[in-house]
């Protein structure tokens, strides 16, 4: 029973059965309240002659001087679940953050929840930078909604032709063919390649579009019987590995996806019998920081993570002050390192 008084939104949403969230996105017209739902809560707001709050209203439309950063969850050997990648671009956000006079927020992404609408309800943040995002065309009706309402954010990942919203990410494919061109150049020709190549892993795609362009070049033809998928960890890493060796095809090189992949295939070659690089050379991507402090170092292609904290939370506060904010590119750079010494 409503306590006697001036009726509100938590009254409302009580009646409704719904969340105060719901209430206020129906109240206010929003397109993620379904047409039947908005009008049971219009009726009811109706019947209670409920009253919208203006300066409450106009206090959330205020600036918070904050930015949520929304990490995606990624399986990882310990409890931290968040992908060593983005450890170091965790660290160049806060920074750019204190620079521009912004805190931050930092919280993980809970796909299976409303996360996308409920930063725009409360006002915790003025706009989102989002990390990860697991399969991307899954991804995609997540971003689609926070555009159909208006939420300033920014993401880390593929730039993709067409795309709608702001993304900021490493060109993969000059990443995956530099790196490739390294491995040919130490004359390897059967270069493995381990990571899922499809459009719900765009930057994993890239990456193997970025290999076959340097075997093209190289007058080789990628050889379908050398690619295996693994998503980014150790555990598929060592996994794809194994079903590679395990299929007897020859091979002196393997590129991994990202250095996770790597360290697990090196593992499961170590596990073979398997010389690094003596036997076969082995690259992986991004640079994290145990790729220096493997054994033996690993060849690798690194994303400029510094550049690109900076460029995402510039890019996002652009969009909050109403500037023309764009997508942009970083180049990748290979580092070589003793995983991919001269052929023996």
């Amino acid at each position: 029973m409503r306590n006697k008084g001036r009726a509100t939104s938590f009254d409302i949403a009580h009646l409704a059965g719904v969340s105060q969230s719901t209430v206020s996105r129906a109240l206010r017209g929003s397109p993620l309240v379904n047409a039947e739902t908005r009008a049971r809560i219009q009726a009811i707001a109706r019947e209670l002659n409920y009253k919208v709050d203006k300066n409450a209203s106009s206090l959330r439309t205020q600036h918070t001087g904050t930015l949520a950063l929304l990490l995606f969850e990624d399986p990882t050997p310990d409890e931290s679940q968040i992908n060593p990648f983005f450890l170091s671009m965790l660290g160049a956000i806060t920074r750019a953050c204190a620079r521009q006079g912004y805190d931050l927020l930092v919280s993980f992404q809970q796909l299976s929840d409303d996360w996308h609408a409920d930063y725009e309800d409360s006002k915790k943040a003025d706009g989102i930078i989002l990390l990860g995002y697991g399969d991307y065309l899954a991804y995609q009706a997540k971003l689609d909604k926070l555009l159909a309402q208006g939420t300033h954010f920014v993401r880390w990942g593929a730039v993709l032709p067409g795309q709608q919203g702001l993304s900021i990410g490493c060109d993969n494919l000059q990443g995956g063919r530099d790196i490739t061109g390294h491995l040919l150049s130490l004359s390897r020709r059967r270069i493995a390649f381990l990571g899922t190549a499809d459009d719900h892993y765009p930057e994993f795609l890239d990456r193997y579009l970025g290999y076959r362009q340097a075997l093209e070049q190289a007058g080789l033809e990628a050889d379908g019987g050398l690619r295996f998928d693994a998503l980014s960890s150790e555990e598929d890493g060592h996994s794809a590995a194994c079903a590679l060796l395990d299929s007897g095809q020859p091979f002196d090189a393997l590129f991994g996806a990202s250095d996770l992949i790597a360290l697990g295939a090196i593992r499961a070659l170590n596990e073979r019998g398997l010389r690094v690089p003596q036997d076969v050379a082995v690259v992986g991507f991004d640079d994290i920081q145990m790729a220096a402090f493997a054994n033996p170092a690993l060849t690798t292609v690194r994303q400029n993570t510094a550049k690109a904290g900076e460029m995402l939370v510039n890019t996002l506060i652009e969009q909050i002050r109403g500037q023309d904010a764009v997508s942009a590119t970083i180049a990748a750079e290979p580092v070589i390192r003793r995983s991919c010494g001269a052929a023996g």
